[in-house]
């Protein structure tokens, strides 16, 4: 049988782009206790959007009062492969109104962009599940999972509990992971490899309770001082990371221009990179260190006191190849070598998500990449490392050995996910649709070749 499948995506892109509206529209913030209703509201039109297609789609969740998450199921063709298709339908705060030029969950057109809060990240990865499945109704050339998450943007903390208790059901052959992005608008991209990450609370304290900088200062060191000398050294002058023993790897031979690195990283005006080794490699392949909370008195109003402890956290991105726990010992044995004047240093691991690296060969990622190719017009998919971090998808290759976990997603440069209006490419957002139908067409061609 032969499909037109650009005469079918035509036919169900309205009924799609009104779902997702619905979606984005539902307040599903797994952050915030107050709107767990939201969140539950979300996982029940996830499981209802799959239930009218004639799957058998229920709401789980690891115990009571976990977050829920959907599975769904639909049966193809007998023999034919199982694909599992995953997205989350939890969002990230939509923080300050202010900041956002419409509001965040009134999903609005402007340009070529569909804004709100999760118009990208990650409902439109559900709605591009939808529209695959509506592209053929009836006639699925595969058996089809659906594992839609809950709590994907608090850290997915009963994930491989869900994993193990559900993994029968789970159980699949091909795993595409809808929560990644392409390369460019016009250009796809199947992710790699990811940076882990290493989340730690640092405190210095240098006194029992603050003294007067006048009568003092000069003598005592005060822990601002202390705990912003151990900062700096965790880095040299150029930038580089100077913690002994973390890992590093060579990254994919990409070129990413000078101008568009400007203007993708928001870099101020005059500002230098810092580090060494291709763009590339320092986002993708290399560890990297960032400061991403500091506790101190606020300039106004500050008196002249010594301040007697001072805390950061830090961010460390830990590179494909590398472990978390190796990151962690690395880190803690750097700080309590450099922390100064005998002050006492206080550690706390937040969080950790492991590293991942994908070898990306096989018959299912040439699946993947024809798909892309036709989806694209003749534009084949890069092979993309990605600098942040989904710790989940180690644990699905964990639980899954077997699977071919294929890495996808509708984001681009300038989706701002997590961010004030975060916008999804909608005509990038049609080629992400027809990918889909057409990898799962792919997939069940290569089962029987």
């Amino acid at each position: 049988m032969t499909i037109d499948f650009r005469a079918r995506l035509a036919d169900v892109l309205p009924g799609i782009r009104k779902d997702l509206e619905d979606l984005v529209r539902i307040e599903s913030v797994s952050a915030d206790p107050a709107r767990a209703g939201e969140v539950e509201r979300s996982a029940e039109l996830t499981r209802a959007l799959f239930a009218a297609e004639g799957f058998d789609a229920e709401i789980v969740r690891a115990y009571d009062g976990a977050p829920p998450a959907v599975i769904a199921k639909k049966a193809g063709p007998e023999g034919a492969p199982t694909v599992l298709l995953y997205a989350h339908h939890d969002v990230q705060p939509e923080n300050d109104h202010a900041d956002w030029d419409s509001p965040p969950y009134e999903p609005t057109e402007r340009g070529d962009r569909l804004y709100g809060r999760g118009a990208a990240d990650d409902k439109a990865g559900i709605a591009a599940h939808l529209g695959a499945v509506r592209m053929y109704g009836d006639e699925l050339p595969v058996n089809l999972v659906l594992f839609i998450e809950g709590e994907e943007e608090v850290g997915s903390d009963t994930l491989v509990e869900l994993l193990n208790t559900y993994q029968d059901r789970l159980a699949a052959d091909v795993i595409v992971i809808a929560d990644s992005g392409n390369w460019d608008i016009g250009e796809p991209a199947l992710t790699t490899s990811l940076r882990g990450l290493v989340r730690m609370d640092v405190e210095v304290r240098t006194l029992t309770h603050a003294v007067h900088s006048g009568m003092w200062g000069g003598l005592v060191p005060d822990s601002i001082m202390a705990l912003s000398r151990l900062i700096a050294s965790l880095h040299d002058d150029r930038g580089n990371l100077l913690i002994e023993g973390l890992v590093s790897g060579p990254a994919a031979d990409v070129d990413y221009p000078e101008a568009r690195l400007r203007a993708e990283s928001g870099a101020a005006e005059g500002i230098e990179w810092i580090g060494h080794g291709t763009a590339v490699e320092r986002l993708w392949t290399q560890p990297a260190l960032s400061i991403t909370g500091f506790d101190a008195p606020k300039v106004e109003g500050a008196s002249n006191t010594l301040v007697p402890s001072s805390r950061c956290r830090i961010s460390l991105r830990v590179a494909p190849g590398d472990t978390t726990a190796n990151a962690v010992e690395r880190l803690q044995a750097h700080l309590e070598k450099h922390v100064p004047w005998g002050a006492t240093l206080t550690t706390t691991v937040v969080d950790t998500g492991e590293a991942t690296q994908i070898d990306a060969t096989g018959p299912a990622y040439d699946a993947a990449r024809a798909a892309f190719t036709e989806a694209w017009d003749g534009t084949a998919p890069v092979d993309m490392g990605v600098g942040g971090s989904i710790p989940f998808i180690a644990e699905f290759l964990e639980a899954f050995p077997r699977a071919s976990v294929l890495v996808t997603g509708v984001e681009d440069p300038d989706t701002r996910a997590h961010g004030a209006n975060e916008g999804l490419h909608l005509a990038e957002f049609e080629k992400v649709v027809l990918a889909e139908a057409l990898l799962l067409r792919n997939v069940a061609q290569m089962a029987t070749n």
